[in-house]
């Protein structure tokens, strides 16, 4: 502001002219606040559009006689996640002054609004916690009792994800680029922009302990460990669900931002965050690209197949992978982002068939994997420029990328987060997986799974005249279709 009057005051010039300059300043001031909760908001929409994303994807992926139960998990996590959210989980993960643990402000959203948590920001960081849910709900899918995602949902979105957001986005947080009080880690603090850690490596490792403590689906390898193949009952669903996903993905990644009208350099320059906005959403939409056509090749190279559905896969594995560094790298360094991920995700769903490991959406491989290559590769390429204009310190010595002379200090950085989250998710979630498992709470008896949850659980079938004979077909794939090692 005192920049503004400084400028404008000399200009108007006469005996009013400081009253005139504090007015017009006020005013600028007042508008930029509304264009930036605005975007804000705006950016919110787009991903919670996303969980309409999840739900096609997860309905196509399954089988017919899930879908009802599978859409219905995906909107009760965005409610309950909503509440518990409101209740704990946006204090857990923001709520400053605080240590760099934990949050301790803003319980139900107590003491709000303020300068820098209005509205508009719970409602985005909210966004951001569902999703995490709406990740493992597709690992454990097609045999885990009703009750079981509530009890992970709730505790996932109101506590163990809000304190790896804290960790890494909170000014509080210990690991924190932006972190205001203390120390940096290793000088540079954890540059993931819009959560290829905090999110999907969140939900994929959660995922990851739940599908292997419920064990595979029913059927899903035989007695000689050889794979049956349990294909989903609609790729037009997941091809809707994933064009849907790509569209939340422009506010997943630009909006993390959280404003657009800063001015980096010189006013009248394209130099500002408007700028960096634009380029953060072409980085996303590159990395997904070059992610699907190197699937589509690599795919059928391995299998002589052309699979939309894989293809649909390694799209949202290049998303996964450029969300850490989609704000701080050149473009061209995303095409190598997406080549990359695709061949993680290949080879991880490869490695979970060996180990009999069953995720009906490739999640845990989708968004662990990937989510875990998209922090190693913000440690390689984030470039010096784009880390002093968003995480500051201009004119001061900054870690960045290794690969573009920025030294090793950003990449050790890293691999503490992926450490961190593995270790953190394994001991809370793993935890929970089991106790459920204990009690069994978690997955359903042979014959439910075998009938199909919509008719046991949910009062009949998602489609009008789906039949018994339909519905065995499903179950039990002729024998010359069954056997394979395809994915």
């Amino acid at each position: 502001m005192s920049t503004c009057l400084d400028n404008l005051g000399p200009l108007l010039g006469g005996a009013n002219s400081t009253d005139a300059a504090t007015y017009i300043c006020n005013q600028f001031a007042d508008t930029t606040s509304a264009v930036d909760a605005t975007y804000l908001l705006f950016s919110a929409y787009l991903v919670f559009a996303m969980q309409l994303g999840f739900a096609m994807l997860c309905a196509g992926s399954v089988r017919a006689k899930n879908s009802m139960n599978i859409m219905l998990t995906n909107v009760l996590d965005a409610a309950a996640g909503a509440l518990f959210y409101y209740l704990f989980g946006f204090a857990f993960a923001f709520g400053t002054p605080s240590n760099g643990f934990i949050g301790k402000q803003f319980f139900g959203l107590k003491h709000l609004p303020q300068t820098g948590f209005d509205y508009d920001f719970f409602l985005f960081q909210w966004a951001f916690a569902i999703a995490a849910a709406g990740i493992t709900s597709g690992s454990i899918a097609e045999r885990t009792r009703f009750s079981a995602y509530l009890i992970y949902s709730a505790f996932l979105t109101g506590f163990v994800y809000p304190v790896v957001s804290h960790w890494f986005w909170s000014g509080d947080g210990w690991a924190s680029a932006g972190r205001l009080t203390g120390p940096l880690l290793f000088g540079s603090g954890v540059i993931d922009f819009a959560g290829s850690g905090v999110v999907h490596l969140v939900g994929g490792i959660a995922g990851l302990w739940g599908a292997f403590i419920e064990g595979p689906r029913k059927g899903r390898f035989d007695d000689d460990g050889l794979t049956v193949e349990m294909k989903g009952h609609s790729a037009s669903l997941v091809v809707l669900g994933t064009f849907l996903l790509w569209f939340g993905w422009f506010g997943f990644n630009p909006g993390s931002f959280l404003t657009i009208s800063k001015i980096y350099g010189e006013s009248g320059t394209i130099d500002g965050q408007w700028s960096a906005v634009g380029r953060t959403a072409v980085t996303t939409s590159i990395a997904g690209s070059v992610a699907a056509l190197t699937t589509l090749y690599g795919k059928r190279w391995l299998t002589g197949n052309w699979n939309v559905t894989d293809v649909c896969n390694g799209l949202l594995g290049g998303f996964a992978a450029i969300t850490s560094g989609c704000a701080v790298v050149d473009p061209w360094a995303s095409v190598i982002c997406g080549f990359v991920s695709a061949w993680v995700l290949i080879g991880c769903n490869k490695l979970a068939l060996l180990l009999n490991f069953d995720d009906p959406l490739e999640a845990t491989q989708l968004h662990g994997g990937c989510g875990a290559w998209g922090i190693i590769f913000t440690a390689l390429f984030a470039r010096e420029k784009y880390v002093v204009q968003i995480y500051g310190q201009p004119g001061k010595t900054r870690p960045y990328g290794l690969f573009m002379g920025g030294g090793g200090r950003l990449l050790a950085a890293h691999i503490v987060q992926i450490l961190t989250i593995v270790g953190w998710v394994s001991v809370t979630m793993g935890t929970l997986f089991y106790v459920l498992h204990r009690l069994d709470l978690l997955r359903v008896t042979s014959e439910q799974e075998i009938e199909g949850m919509d008719k046991t659980s949910h009062g009949g079938h998602c489609y009008v005249g789906f039949t018994k004979h339909a519905e065995l077909e499903h179950t039990k794939l002729p024998e010359h279709d069954a056997r394979g090692q395809s994915m």
